[in-house]
């Protein structure tokens, strides 16, 4: 597929090439006054036509933001300058290649995926490379951020910072050498305290993980990197089928020596929605696909237990894993395809009633049509639709300022009408899931599809 012919360069997946800052946005509707702060969303975004063959996963990393204070609502969208980002600049071209089709410059840190708020601190982030600080409200680029030279590895594109302790725990991962996973945690106070090696019998794409109070929880899933099949011409990565599934437990600062292993059938999880623990046991509640294509790796054998043969269809899942038997069961939790799994992170790691996705649209490309808020409880669902025509993004949780009760908030999403070509960020009532969004801010130019946001709040 040539660049100029690849959906994720089209509509509203293609790239916008201006950086603006507007002031005093329209508002359809009445923002809450309490509301203070910063909506961020981080996504893809080339400055130059790619080298090859391009993926959605290579674009340079762009945030937009909108400010919400005292009522009123501005944007802003930035480039993020990492030294790639820089490098392209100055030579007024692409000079690097992608996931499908790496060139000899190797890959960039695109810094394209999340964004964590930790100490004071908005990092973008991106798997492949260290995190990337921004200032706010400008979003500015203030550099890559390691530690103060403590980083050893990649960052995870999804941290976890326990709301209580503070602490904030990632991982990374190498795809071609061990040791293939590194473990660290950083203290409330921003010092990487300690970072320790996962062994793992080959290296595997490793999106995300989760974390309970005592516990972290890995998992070495089939979509596996073998030099030995790029050496005979074959893609590099695979979805191995008719290997299982492993999870790891891991004691929060415990080390290679502490963690348990439990096995599970084939599947692939992008994006953890939580994990907490129940007595004996350790529960994970995920989006579970029973195969994936995403890098262009082909399942490798048809062989196994897979309840979703050829399906990258995302259902969310529950594991059960016992620390006193050491028996693993699972469940679908709904039949509803949805990704981007999100609760109140106030309570992130202990158990929650709560849970949150996109709705995935019944569409070739990867495109939510509506938000789903899951009662983990009574086992129901509340559909929030954007509309015909209306495709929206990631729903992050805004608890509102004060209250102790865990579905008390808003959702915040970025909402694109592909009749119109306009964008807005859409702010819906989470204790009103089907009613129409309390407010929608009118954004000045368009908001291409993307990935992970973030609040902060600001004074």
């Amino acid at each position: 597929m040539t660049a100029t012919l690849n959906p994720y360069l089209l509509d509203n997946f293609a790239p916008v090439q201006t950086e603006s800052t507007v002031d005093e946005l329209p508002v359809l509707g009445k923002l809450p006054p309490e509301l203070n702060g910063m909506f961020v969303r981080n996504g893809p975004n080339p400055q130059f036509p790619p080298l090859g063959q391009y993926h959605w996963f290579d674009g340079d990393g762009m945030l937009h933001g909108v400010r919400i204070q005292d009522g009123r609502a501005s944007y802003c969208n930035r480039y993020i300058r990492t030294q790639g980002f820089e490098q392209e600049q100055q030579a007024g071209r692409a000079l690097f290649g992608g996931l499908l089709q790496p060139s000899p410059a190797g890959f960039k840190n695109v810094a394209n995926t999340a964004l964590v708020w930790h100490r004071n601190h908005l990092l973008a982030l991106w798997e492949g490379g260290e995190p990337h600080a921004i200032a706010l409200p400008n979003l500015d680029t203030v550099g890559s951020y390691t530690f103060n030279g403590k980083l050893t590895s990649p960052v995870t594109a999804h941290p976890k910072v326990d709301p209580v302790t503070g602490e904030m725990m990632f991982f990374g991962y190498s795809l071609a050498q061990p040791p293939y996973v590194k473990y660290s945690v950083v203290s409330a106070e921003g010092e990487l305290l300690r970072t320790v090696p996962i062994d793992l019998p080959v290296g595997v794409m490793m999106h995300d993980f989760a974390i309970t109070e005592r516990y972290a929880i890995f998992m070495d899933l089939p979509l596996t990197f073998r030099l030995e099949r790029l050496q005979k011409g074959e893609p590099a990565f695979a979805f191995e089928r008719d290997r299982p599934s492993r999870f790891g437990i891991l004691p929060r600062q415990g080390d290679n020596q502490a963690i348990r292993w439990f096995e599970a059938p084939s599947c692939y999880v992008f994006h953890t929605l939580n994990a907490y623990e129940a007595a004996d046991e350790i529960v994970l509640i995920a989006c579970r696909m029973g195969s994936t294509s995403i890098l262009g790796a082909s399942p490798s054998s048809h062989e196994g237990d897979n309840r979703q043969i050829g399906s990258d269809l995302p259902l969310l899942y529950r594991w059960r894993f016992n620390l006193r038997t050491g028996t693993v069961q699972e469940e679908t939790l709904d039949d509803r395809p949805c990704e981007f799994p999100r609760i109140n992170e106030q309570y992130l790691g202990r158990q929650t009633r709560y849970g949150y996705a996109g709705k995935s649209a019944p569409t070739e490309m990867p495109k939510f049509d509506g938000l789903l808020k899951f009662d983990l409880h009574n086992q129901s669902v509340q559909v929030h639709s954007f509309g015909i025509g209306r495709y929206g993004g990631e729903g992050v949780f805004v608890p509102r300022p004060g209250s102790t009760v865990e579905d008390d908030g808003w959702l915040m999403t970025f909402v694109h009408d592909e009749s119109q070509d306009t964008s807005e960020l859409v702010i819906i009532g989470t204790q009103a899931m089907t009613d129409e969004a309390i407010a929608r801010i009118q954004i000045p130019q368009r908001v291409p599809y993307g990935f992970h946001g973030a609040w902060v709040s600001l004074p």
